[in-house]
């Protein structure tokens, strides 16, 4: 029986229904994962639910008893407060007992005095008589499960940490029904799978938005999605549900096709004139009419964003090189010896918990921090183009329009010139949506208008720090296909482990202290090479080789023997021949059929690469050797 149902609920906000005539049932120990686009009303159902939005028709009912805590898309946490606060805000009414406690424990730490003593003495008098002790308890096992120090400032937290807070203040009051919007959001892999343990164990009801498709895969054990204002349930995995769904569309463009075709007969037969006006024809006529107002209330399927990217302008061969790079915050390493050789059409992911120094290398090789340490040179014709997780790009007080129009009406991309509102519309902004300021902006919307704005300039360099925040799971695989394709270079910071799989062609992970190691493939592939115990190659480090052109080079200085010096005129060749193939196994590498279809040759090829690159540094390393004995 559910715990927590809907009956008939409608709501709109001024002439736009969000939803209409919903029915919902949640039960014990079900987890139900709420897709749709974004603006369809998901975070609406959600507050509806927790009671924080009263729907405008229907009913919303409870079991007796029934406790619910709601995580919201963006939690408000108190800035004033420490962690231990915003977790105990959770506990309603026994709060501010729990918060007396707290406080008085911790001035007896530095006080010692005998008024300290008396009041500690009566607060725990107090948690006796309200039975506030199991709730401590649940604040204390709360911060525990969530590494969360109870004394650190909120304000002092990145945006990971604070979401950290904002799930602790939901679990800590034991809830009957959990609601949680969003709750991958901005966390880093190893929290998020910690989240999975954690909702895996979870005995209560589980609704959640979400658009991490391993996330939903592992935990839905029901999907419900809501399109145009209804709500449509699909028992089962995801799998399933993306097979149901497109029959479902397939059955209603067919109804759809047939009305319209039913509707058009009789609008060519009311324009024949006077037999429609007999009174033995009327009974028709309503039914024309009746036919005309169905149409009317038809709410069509919201389209697809359209967006490409114009990387016109190809850079040259090698985008960057950076040789022994190093960066420290306050003595600490973020930054440890770190060299890689960028190839146009690399695609890289970096990987690793947050607060790690994945930002920090990402401004080092843009040249936007400069290393302590080491030496960065960028190729030539780099045109790049930055996706800020923070969105800091974006002016809150500025028109949609305006932020990529600039002042201008038209763009022009790849030669091709076109209106800035035409242009918008790709993105899913409707012209009156267009002209509203950016702060009216829901963070689904603001991250499309940051696509937008990124992709109206060309570039054949993009870096995208954690692009697909408050993106619906549509366009999520529509901006995935665009980077798959893509033919410039991309660094990626992504959360998104199916995201990274299907994107990258290899992975930068930080392993501590500093430290950090690039893996070919994806974060599947991450996972097992991690794994597995590594190839014996030549260990002949990628930071020993020069920075140096692949042209022949006769310097005068020492003769060389016949034997070195036929080496040295034919190593410019050689390691021309190996970059084309480690360019052509990384192209294979990249087409993510191919690890559904052979994994055994994906693995081969994996191998190949290591081979290569290799075989590469060992090249320019012999190169280095046998041009300083020429040079003398």
């Amino acid at each position: 029986m559910p715990i927590v149902s809907l009956h008939n609920v409608s709501l709109a906000f001024g002439h736009h229904p969000l939803l209409e005539r919903l029915n919902l049932g949640l039960e014990a120990g079900e987890r139900v994962c709420l897709i749709g686009r974004n603006g369809s009303g998901k975070s609406s159902l959600l507050k509806v639910i927790a009671g924080l939005v009263a729907p405008d028709d229907g009913e919303l009912r409870r079991a007796p008893g029934t406790a619910i805590a709601y995580l919201p898309q963006e939690p408000a946490l108190d800035e004033a407060g420490t962690v231990f606060d915003n977790v105990a805000a959770g506990l309603g009414d026994l709060r501010q007992w729990i918060l007396d406690y707290h406080h008085a424990v911790q001035a007896l730490a530095t006080e010692h005095d005998a008024a300290a003593v008396t009041r500690l003495h009566a607060l725990q008098e107090q948690l006796e008589r309200h039975g506030a002790w199991q709730a401590q308890q649940r604040v204390d096992e709360t911060l525990s499960r969530l590494s969360l120090n109870a004394d650190t400032p909120v304000a002092q937290l990145s945006g990971g940490w604070r979401r950290r807070v904002a799930l602790g203040r939901a679990l800590v009051a034991a809830p009957d029904v959990l609601l949680l919007d969003e709750p991958t959001n901005h966390l880093d892999i190893a929290a998020i799978e910690w989240l999975e343990e954690f909702i895996g164990s979870y005995r209560g009801a589980l609704l959640f938005v979400t658009h991490d498709r391993a996330f939903l895969q592992r935990l839905a054990t029901r999907i419900v999605e809501l399109d145009r204002g209804a709500l449509r349930e699909f028992p089962g995995d995801y799998a399933n549900y993306l097979r149901r769904k497109q029959e479902l569309l397939a059955v209603e463009a067919g109804h759809a096709a047939l009305f319209d075709k039913r509707l058009a007969e009789e609008e060519k037969w009311i324009r024949q004139g006077v037999e429609a006006r007999r009174t033995r024809n009327m009974g028709r006529v309503r039914a024309l009419l009746a036919l005309r107002a169905e149409r009317a209330r038809r709410r069509t399927l919201t389209g697809e964003v359209r967006m490409a990217l114009d990387d016109s302008a190809q850079s040259g061969r090698l985008v960057l090189e950076a040789e022994h790079l190093a960066f420290a915050y306050d003595g600490q390493p973020v930054v440890r010896d770190f060299s890689l050789r960028v190839l146009r059409g690399d695609r890289i992911g970096l990987i690793g918990p947050n607060g790690v120094g994945k930002t920090t290398l990402l401004k080092l090789l843009l040249k936007q921090l400069v290393p302590q340490h080491g030496q960065l040179r960028h190729g030539t014709n780099l045109q790049i183009a930055y996706f800020d997780q923070a969105r800091a790009q974006l002016n809150p007080e500025a028109r949609v329009v305006d932020c990529v129009g600039e002042g201008k009406e038209t763009i022009t991309r790849g030669g091709r010139t076109q209106h800035v509102m035409s242009y918008l519309g790709d993105f899913l902004f409707a012209p009156e949506r267009a002209r509203s300021p950016v702060k009216s902006l829901s963070g689904g919307e603001r991250a499309r208008l940051l696509l937008a704005q990124l992709f109206a300039r060309p570039a054949n360099v993009l870096v995208m720090d954690e692009p697909t925040n408050d993106l619906d799971i549509e366009t999520l695989e529509l901006l995935e296909e665009l980077l798959a394709d893509y033919q410039g270079t991309l660094f990626l910071v992504s959360h998104d482990r199916v995201f990274l799989d299907n994107v990258v062609t290899s992975c930068l992970a930080f392993e501590g202290d500093g430290r950090i190691r690039e893996y070919v493939g994806g974060y599947s592939d991450w996972l097992r090479q991690r794994a597995e115990k590594p190839v014996a190659v030549e260990k002949i480090k990628l930071d020993t080789a020069p920075a140096v052109s692949v042209e022949t080079r006769r310097p005068a200085g020492k003769k060389l023997s016949y034997k070195d010096q036929r080496e040295l005129d034919q190593l410019p060749a050689r390691i021309e021949q190996l970059e084309k193939e480690q360019t052509a196994v990384q192209a294979r590498l990249a087409d993510p059929e191919l690890y559904r279809r052979d994994p055994q040759a994906a693995k081969q090829l994996g191998v190949r690469l290591k081979e290569i690159e290799a075989a590469v540094r060992t090249a320019y390393a012999r190169w280095q050797a046998l041009e300083a004995a020429q040079n003398g």
